[in-house]
């Protein structure tokens, strides 16, 4: 395996939710009185069934509770072995999956509250990415606004199974309030689950849902690259979380080509696909669909034609890889600073 770096950026980690009382501190009397007197358990969403063996690696698996609840534990796992300068939290509780406007909203400002205080107020070396309630665009708005004076939230997150194409207008006062405070939006793997997650309709098994979500990603990116976002918010930065990188260049073949073919019905688009994926989008290494052979490895990176689109992730704690061997065989030393410290730092402002 290619060598890690120390000082290195991961921009993927899950710290979990041990359990809805947890939120209890960080929620008003109100809600605190709603969640008690309708007897809610948890929010647990089945993009990562707690038992799946994917959800966890083995080694990095409690044996009570939840993968990744443990400061502690992400410390021993990977903060410390891998020689982390910093870690993007990206929690991964199921408060998007709510359907009331006003519910969604109050779990999200306490999730993003409990992320403060039990974990990057804990460790110096943690991130924080603002959990937004998408149900409602000005309160989501609002939740940025709240968050963004602490310069530890270095990312706002979405799901990139939604309610709706994420290109659409409706949405666009969210990535105006991200790109005039530095703030990129990441699009993370998983479902709200208001809508089937494959394109027609529900799958019997977990495995359609896992797999269905590459075509997510792809989907995505062309609704934020055909409804123009990237032209009205050039300096908007996204990042694809978990959206797996080998078929970036085919998608892409494939989009510029019909661009070419029917680009005058969005003239807004007055730069090619591949441009607009360059200067705009990232992608974070894990999971990572590895060629057998170094050799082809390369030809795939060549094949994007850029070294500065992919950021280095553990995914920590979901099962990607064994040990420590986070980075694909056959990446030069010089491409490996670039995915884990060079890349990084170019599209988080705040890290600086």
């Amino acid at each position: 395996m290619a060598s890690l770096i120390a000082g290195g950026i991961d921009c993927d980690v899950h710290p979990a939710v041990p359990h809805l009382t947890s939120l209890l501190p960080y929620l008003n009397d109100y809600w605190r009185d709603q969640v008690t007197t309708r007897g809610m358990v948890d929010l647990v969403s089945q993009s990562y069934p707690q038992n799946s063996p994917i959800t966890a690696r083995l080694d990095w698996r409690p044996e009570t509770g939840k993968p990744g609840e443990s400061l502690e534990a992400m410390q021993r796992h990977v903060l410390d072995p891998f020689q982390l300068k910093h870690a993007i939290c990206n929690p991964l509780y199921g408060v998007q999956m709510v359907f009331s406007e006003d519910m969604q909203a109050a779990f999200c400002r306490a999730l993003n509250d409990w992320l403060a205080k039990e974990w990057l107020d804990r460790d110096a070396r943690l991130r924080g990415s603002i959990v937004i309630p998408t149900q409602s665009v000005e309160k989501a708005v609002a939740e940025i606004e709240r968050c963004a004076p602490d310069e530890r939230f270095v990312q706002v997150l979405m799901l990139v199974m939604g309610d709706t194409p994420l290109g659409k207008r409706a949405l666009w006062p969210i990535y105006e309030a991200a790109e005039r405070l530095e703030l990129p939006v990441g699009i993370h793997a998983g479902s709200a689950y208001h809508n089937p997650p494959t394109a027609v309709g529900w799958g019997s098994y977990h495995i359609e849902d896992y797999v269905g979500q590459a075509q997510a990603f792809q989907t995505q990116l062309t609704s934020l690259i055909v409804e123009g976002v990237f032209a009205k918010y050039p300096r908007l930065k996204m990042v694809m979380l978990e959206s797996g990188v080998s078929w970036i260049a085919p998608y892409l073949w494939r989009l510029h080509k019909f661009w070419r073919g029917v680009r005058m019905e969005t003239p807004w688009v007055d730069r090619a696909p591949l441009e607009i994926v360059r200067s705009n989008i990232r992608f974070s290494l894990q999971p990572f669909d590895t060629p057998p052979e170094p050799q082809t490895l390369i030809r795939l990176f060549d094949h994007m034609q850029s070294d500065e689109l992919v950021l280095f992730s553990t995914d920590y704690p979901h099962w990607q890889f064994d040990g420590q061997d986070a980075l694909p065989e056959g990446l030069s030393p010089d491409l490996v600073r670039k995915i884990m410290i060079d890349n990084p730092h170019a599209t988080y402002p705040r890290l600086k």
